[in-house]
């Protein structure tokens, strides 16, 4: 790796979790195609690498939310009792199930429609009146299948329940540091399962320690940056830019898979 593929990557993840961190939005979401298409990280090698920025980056923001007295309540176990189990059984289908670039596109392009579509709604509606919120076995249950599918993409799974979550009335002020928590913890499951595969299993399974680790660096000040930022950022704006990003990576990686 030379070092202007380092320097991109350390940027990449900076600015990508200044923008995400607020709502509680893991930065791999965004990372991902960077890591595709501009630092050529072979597949299936991107996801474990993704799962490794995670690792590198989630302590930035967990640390400014801790500070601020956010990191209390039940909801952070809740997500981590569902996605922990969830990354395990999700890396394990994207080594053997999904290992195909075209398949992957697809499985990437339907996680990330959904989200952005539903952050899109909910800031361009803001007084839309939300529903109850979930009861605690629903939690763990969502979060069981967001983890399965963030073990598959590489986000962790918290970062997809969260949207769920402010749409039923959860506040962000909660909702951004405990997914921020369970993507983190979920990360390490995941990162540590890849690597066990990785022994037994042939094939670029193992992530790019070094650029994984660059592009955590800057998310680690990006997220810290982030959370710094957020009682003063408007969060109606935040969620339109992310939905409206996730949205057109999702055309973008769902007509790449259907042509390519």
């Amino acid at each position: 790796m030379d070092v202007g593929t380092g320097v991109a990557g350390f940027l990449a993840g900076l600015l990508i979790s200044v923008v995400t961190s607020p709502v509680g939005v893991s930065g791999a979401v965004f990372l991902l195609p960077v890591q595709l298409s501009v630092l050529h990280v072979p597949n299936p090698a991107v996801t474990p690498t993704n799962l490794l920025f995670n690792v590198v980056s989630g302590p930035g923001a967990l640390l400014r939310y801790r500070r601020n007295g956010q990191l209390t309540g039940p909801l952070a176990r809740l997500l981590i009792a569902g996605t922990v189990p969830g990354v395990i059984v999700g890396a394990v289908i994207r080594v053997f199930a999904i290992p195909g670039p075209q398949v992957f596109r697809l499985v990437a392009g339907a996680v990330l429609l959904p989200l952005g579509l539903w952050l899109c709604v909910r800031a361009l509606r803001p007084g839309t009146p939300d529903r109850p919120p979930l009861p605690r076995p629903a939690i763990v249950g969502l979060s069981l299948v967001t983890g399965t599918v963030g073990g598959i993409y590489g986000i962790g799974g918290g970062s997809i329940l969260g949207p769920i979550l402010a749409g039923r009335g959860t506040p962000m002020s909660q909702i951004a540091p405990a997914a921020l928590a369970s993507t983190f913890l979920t990360s390490i499951v995941g990162a540590a399962t890849y690597g066990v595969l990785a022994l037994s299993t042939s094939g670029d399974i193992a992530p790019h320690w070094v650029l994984g680790l660059l592009c955590g660096a800057g998310g680690l000040a990006g997220g810290y940056l982030g959370a710094r930022l957020q009682p003063y950022l408007p969060e109606r704006t935040l969620r339109l830019l992310l939905g409206v990003l996730a949205t057109a990576l999702a055309v973008v990686y769902l007509v790449q898979g259907l042509t390519g």
